[in-house]
């Protein structure tokens, strides 16, 4: 490779505050390990940081006050109304979640250092327990630090909603400008978006890409594009990038293209960027690498979207992926582990590992060795594609990582972890006395014996999260899950014994769902609380994709799907009628609130259709006998 050839990846806004979204890392720890001058840097990061410091609220207060009085929306009020106070406590709020300054959770716990604007009316909502203070139930005596840092979050959502008011109506922590992107069939409302005078939120990115550049002179950029929600900015960086350096190209990748642009007709998205790739990075970004050095002619890029005679063409040569165990170990030299924010948003545990604390994201398996859930996009490469590494080369790289952040803590981010090579990884680390902690997501299956979870809780398994779905034996055959809601319920139980936080992924709206099923579903649900299963759950509306089981073959599962307008830029979500007509906007409603009072060991004993009094019609008792899971657990041992 030339000397002068580098290639940096970036992690646009927004992704995730508190710790870095891992796909840079993959990529930059691979391309290094070819030899290859590999950089990055987290600009959704550098981006939050710019804006909360007193300089970026003053700048926010200006755009502010030259809104019409008319038009100021109560956090707009009430950012106004407090304002010094807000410019002086922006910097401690910071360094607190930072991990930075933790003795100042005292002051902030007892409620008198922070300006409070309407996002802290939610703490009202919770039950006073007679202390006078509406969140000891939560945190209780010793809970400061937790307390402190649930304050502190609420400040900043009150902030990101005086942004989204006053500077950008689409800004948002995770979702930015989300709609524009999301299923999108139409480059329309993005183009529009990305011609119309920038924000605010917009200058100050253009700055730090530009800073960016000038600091690292690459040849080529990588824009790692992960959800719909940091599609805006990624083309935004992309716009500034052509503005000042046109030389420099530009390729987009990531989750979001993988799902979303596997259709992509528009020219237009190449006045942004020269690439587009889909599935698995390292393959594509090789072949473009030696495309730009001369030694491989366009023709034979891998599965590259390029614009040829204002066409869109899709350039595929066959050649075989790289390995998954010579995908190198993922680097996080250049990102600023000690400015991540540990932010506690939702007290509900298992949420509470996504947000709070710096975890080292690491893939045990690619793809999923199931890969039959008829909700999934078992048809993409990034699920349909199933390797492993020996447990052997999983300690190297999670030693390597350890030595190279100075952290222990692991989320391993696969679809659904292999128990095989759990085992096998769990057993390597007690072997070579190898103290980390780490969760991750599986398949609640028979594999999982209390015996495996008691050693995977030895080996650091802190939690596992995995997908009930609709807690119903009939939908869950129809899902092909390939598990019985009995089977969850011993699964869950011997890693909840084994001391192992248990989340369940939960899902409403299946096609043919009826309100027998829901209510029947979220019987199962309390009685897996009770039965001390599970301690977390969730409740997710089920969406159909085109690239699901559901999605290609509707007929089958009871549906139609509604036809979609022409495609040139994003599919992913399909409309769907179900004839069985159930409303399950109004049950969601009721979900949430039953489980969110599961979570905290309140209502557990009450019958479920409490949690239906609103509904219109009658809600049916549920069908599952009162005991049905403790009888199976005890039928067990």
């Amino acid at each position: 490779m030339p000397t002068n050839f580098r290639v940096l990846s970036l992690i646009p806004p927004m992704t995730q505050l508190n710790t870095p979204y891992p796909s840079t890392a993959y990529l930059t720890g691979f391309l290094r390990s070819r030899g290859i001058d590999a950089v990055q840097e987290d600009l959704a990061l550098a981006l939050v940081l710019k804006l909360f410091t007193p300089a970026g609220l003053e700048a926010v207060r200006g755009r502010a006050l030259a809104l019409p009085e008319a038009q100021r929306s109560s956090s707009v009020h009430a950012f106004l109304d407090q304002f010094e106070h807000y410019r002086g406590t922006i910097g401690p709020a910071i360094a607190y979640l930072q991990g930075r300054d933790s003795t100042l959770a005292h002051r902030i716990a007892a409620r008198g250092l922070l300006p409070e604007g309407p996002r802290f009316s939610a703490l009202d909502a919770y039950e006073d327990d007679g202390s006078g203070d509406p969140l000891a139930w939560a945190f209780g005596a010793l809970g400061v630090q937790d307390k402190a840092r649930h304050l502190c979050t609420l400040y900043l959502n009150d902030l990101a909603d005086v942004l989204r008011d006053a500077v950008d109506e689409r800004f948002e922590f995770v979702r930015y400008a989300e709609s524009l992107a999301s299923s999108q069939p139409s480059f329309d409302p993005l183009a529009a978006a990305l011609a119309a005078p920038p924000t605010l939120v917009d200058d100050l990115l253009s700055d730090l890409t530009l800073a960016a550049i000038h600091r690292h002179k690459p040849t080529l950029v990588l824009l790692s594009v992960p959800f719909p929600g940091s599609v805006y900015a990624a083309f935004r960086i992309a716009q500034t990038i052509k503005a000042h350096n046109p030389h420099i190209r530009i390729a987009l990748g990531g989750g979001f293209a993988n799902t979303e642009l596997r259709e992509l007709s528009d020219p237009r998205v190449f006045d942004f960027v020269d690439f587009v790739t889909l599935d698995a990075g390292e393959r594509p970004v090789l072949s473009l690498i030696e495309h730009l050095h001369g030694q491989r002619g366009r023709q034979r890029l891998q599965r590259t979207f390029v614009r040829e005679n204002d066409e869109v063409k899709f350039v595929n040569l066959a050649e075989p992926d790289i390995p998954f165990e010579d995908v190198g170990t993922p680097t996080w030299d250049g990102l600023p582990l000690d400015r991540y924010l540990s932010l506690l948003d939702m007290l509900n545990p298992m949420h509470r590992l996504w947000s709070d604390g710096r975890w080292n994201k690491l893939t045990v398996a690619h793809g999923c060795y199931w890969k039959k859930c008829s909700f999934c996009d078992v048809s993409l490469d990034y699920i349909g594609r199933y390797e492993t590494a020996t447990a052997e080369k999983l300690a190297d790289r999670i030693q390597q990582i350890v030595e190279e952040t100075g952290q222990t803590g692991f989320h391993f981010v696969d679809e659904a972890a292999p128990p095989k090579a759990l085992k096998a990884l769990a057993e390597e680390l007690i072997r070579r006395d190898l103290h980390i902690s780490w969760w991750g997501n599986i398949r609640f299956e028979k594999t999982f014996t209390p015996e495996l979870a008691e050693l995977l809780a030895q080996s650091g398994c802190i939690a596992m999260s995995g997908g009930l779905e609709v807690a119903s034996d009939r939908l869950l055959n129809l899902m092909k899950k390939g598990v019985s809601v009995e089977q969850v319920a011993r699964v869950t139980k011997g890693f909840s014994d084994a001391g192992i936080l248990v989340h369940a992924y939960l899902m409403y709206g299946f096609p043919t769902q009826t309100l027998q099923d829901t209510v029947d579903a979220l019987e199962y649900v309390r009685q897996l609380f009770e039965a001390g299963c599970i301690q977390s759950g969730f409740f997710h509306r089920f969406s159909c994709t085109v690239h699901s089981p559901v999605g290609m073959d509707p007929a089958a599962y009871g549906i139609e799907l509604i036809p979609l307008p022409p495609v040139s830029f994003a599919k992913n979500d399909i409309g769907f009628t179900d004839p069985t007509g159930t409303d399950h906007d109004a049950l969601g409603q009721g979900l949430r609130k039953a489980i969110y009072n599961f979570m905290h060991g309140l209502c557990v004993e009450d019958d479920v259709r409490r949690w239906f009094e609103h509904l219109p019609q009658p809600v049916p008792r549920a069908t599952v006998k009162r005991g049905k899971i403790a009888k199976a657990l005890a039928a067990h041992h």
